[in-house]
């Protein structure tokens, strides 16, 4: 396929810069197939398009503060971005992966001075990645001095202020700490975005309408938000990210009538345990064409960025008609990408 199929002209206007208050007043487009118009919702409607036999499955990771503004010895300002965890290194500290910009003017061997750590810069992974060590300054640990120094990556098409970080976070993150190895705080670089317009009363009222609700995790990182760059679809690389999935969830989507995925995120995690051995693992699945869908059969999901893997994934799902629902949201002035609106979706037979 080709990758410019995937082009969409995208309105500056049409970008949400802050999310909606409440949360579950974002407007939802219900995809109703074939023929029909699509219907204006909101997110407060969805438990009225859910009933007994249905799964709703959420992914409950946290976002840390993934970006670093650091200095050089000569005073330079270099951004680290912090990817994933490598495990221990030779040193004092951590080795992580992470996004150095401008990477090639900070040589191996760079020390780069924060308020609660540094950072020493080590090899070139390519693509601007590079390992780093956290070496956090005495007294303090790595996650505090990730706290006091980094803060959250939003977007780059984001040009507003939070006012409130936790609006960056869903409301039921962290909910079952402990239930997927090999995860912990220090987890996703970007929210799930799908997720954070749900309320803890809209939860209940999708558990009073006869519905099953569950939780995955899936670390949102590079393989989630790198554009794709390459011509073909077929020759875009997706970067590795951690899941989890419990058995018990896979066993709750074997009994469902229907698997509501809440967010793209959630369809990697589901898809990639139904083709791992066990529970939790690290998965580069690139959704795409005519990928056989194994036990997503709905999905709930914002509007994506042109050229994205998530838009890929969107085509994979329901078909080109994606491009009609697009036009129609622009059209309604809904509003784009991770701040912005939602939509829900049937799986259509390709």
């Amino acid at each position: 396929m080709d990758a410019a199929e995937f082009d969409y002209d995208l309105p500056d206007a049409a970008i949400a810069q802050t999310p909606v208050e409440p949360r579950d007043s974002a407007r939802l487009l219900v995809d109703r197939g074939p023929g029909q118009d699509p219907d204006d919702r909101h997110v407060r409607d969805l438990p009225a398009l859910l009933g007994p036999g249905d799964l709703v499955v959420l992914n409950d990771t946290r976002v840390f503060n993934a970006r670093l503004r650091l200095t050089k010895p000569t005073g330079g300002l270099v951004e680290v971005l912090l990817l994933e965890s490598r495990g221990p290194g030779s040193g004092s500290g951590p080795i992580w992966e992470a996004l150095v910009r401008p990477s090639r003017k900070v040589p191996a061997g760079t020390v780069l001075r924060g308020t609660a750590m540094d950072v020493s810069v080590g090899e070139d992974l390519g693509e601007g990645r590079r390992l780093v060590e956290l070496i956090p300054h005495p007294t303090i640990d790595v996650a505090e001095a990730i706290a006091v120094d980094g803060e959250l990556a939003l977007p780059p098409y984001i040009h507003e202020a939070l006012a409130d970080p936790e609006r960056y976070q869903t409301m039921f993150h962290g909910l079952e700490p402990g239930n997927r190895p090999g995860h912990d705080a220090l987890e996703s670089v970007a929210a799930p975005t799908a997720g954070l317009h749900l309320t803890p009363d809209v939860l209940r009222r999708i558990v009073g309408a006869g519905a099953e609700v569950a939780m995955v995790r899936l670390a949102v990182g590079l393989g989630t938000f790198r554009p794709i760059t390459a011509e073909r679809v077929e020759d875009h690389v997706m970067h590795e990210e951690r899941f989890g999935v419990p058995l018990e969830v896979q066993a709750a989507c074997e009994r469902a009538d229907r698997v509501v995925a809440v967010g793209t995120t959630v369809v990697r995690a589901l898809e990639s345990a139904a083709r791992t051995v066990g529970a939790h693992g690290r998965t580069d699945l690139f959704i795409h064409g005519d990928y056989d869908f194994r036990v997503v059969d709905a999905m709930v999901t914002n509007f994506h960025v042109p050229r994205s893997s998530l838009l890929v994934m969107l085509d994979a799902f329901i078909g080109p008609p994606w491009k009609d629902l697009y036009a129609t949201a622009l059209a309604r002035n809904y509003r784009f990408l991770s701040f912005g609106d939602a939509m829900f979706l049937s799986r259509r037979a390709r």
